[in-house]
């Protein structure tokens, strides 16, 4: 058996290896074409530290948004046995599917100044595009789903005979979410934050549609590109890749660490039994 499965394992190994030097090599050339002096000069021009602070700010606060009203959503979706379930979770997978421009556009309908909910906040002088709101609307669009996701299969992953033993115990829904269903959860959980938050930081597409002032890194890279051409660029984009190298580092780093709860027995949950 194991040397009817040698050769099978050899061709898809070329096979994988031709698509993951497709996906590695430019990353790879931009490393080996860096001149990091010079890119550190660039990076610490106004304009770079400035849209760094804007994406920094406004991805802190998509995720803080995203985590706070997507990690219940997707204990619903894992615990809520809802009807229709499947379309429900195509909804949320939706978003992460429509090109980032198409998002913009779709945002802009709504939120913009003549949009469905920003016409009647136009006339009261509360715009939401064009500025920090805009850049975080179009951050949640794109990178929310990744939490509820991350959510729901983390809470999905849950022995549900911990929570049957904690609700026969006399635990509330409430308290079997805090005290056994998140804790469980909560490492893939981050992973997908992780994730989340770098999409929202290298997010181009809807932002430049709805909200290209104040620069995001992503729109200040296409600034630079389009000024100065690949040279100016440059610098912005090693940037971005470590920002997303670190960001999956720590992603991986969380997922290990879903095993946390192997293990557990039904008596740690006990009331009053909590170390």
């Amino acid at each position: 058996m194991k040397r009817s499965l040698k050769p099978t394992f050899v061709i898809f190994g070329l096979l994988g290896g031709l698509l993951l030097l497709d996906l590695l090599l430019p990353i790879v050339n931009l490393l080996i074409y860096a001149d990091w002096s010079s890119w550190m000069v660039a990076l610490r021009e106004p304009g770079a530290g400035k849209a760094l602070r804007t994406s920094a700010l406004t991805s802190a606060i998509s995720v803080a948004i995203m985590t706070f009203l997507g990690v219940p959503l997707g204990y619903l979706l894992a615990r809520g046995r809802l009807p229709f379930q499947r379309f429900w979770m195509g909804l949320v997978f939706l978003p992460m599917v429509v090109p980032g421009l198409a998002g913009g556009i779709l945002l802009l309908l709504t939120f913009g100044p003549n949009g469905m909910i920003g016409k009647p906040l136009d006339s009261w002088d509360i715009a939401l595009t064009n500025n920090f709101v805009g850049i975080v609307l179009a951050q949640l669009f794109v990178s929310a789903p990744f939490v509820i996701v991350s959510a729901y299969a983390g809470f999905a992953g849950v022995d549900s005979k911990l929570e049957m033993a904690a609700a026969t115990l006399g635990d509330s829904r409430w308290d079997i979410f805090r005290r056994i269903s998140l804790p469980l959860a909560w490492p893939g959980i981050a992973a997908g934050i992780t994730l989340a938050w770098i999409r929202a930081l290298g997010e181009f597409g809807a932002t430049l549609i709805v909200a290209y002032n104040p620069h995001t890194l992503p729109v200040y890279l296409w600034v630079r590109f389009e000024s100065n051409g690949l040279t100016g660029a440059l610098p912005v984009a090693l940037l971005l890749v470590l920002l997303a190298a670190g960001a999956v580092a720590i992603s991986m780093f969380l997922s290990h660490l879903t095993g946390y709860g192997e293990g557990v027995g039904v008596r740690d949950y006990i009331p009053g039994r909590q170390t």
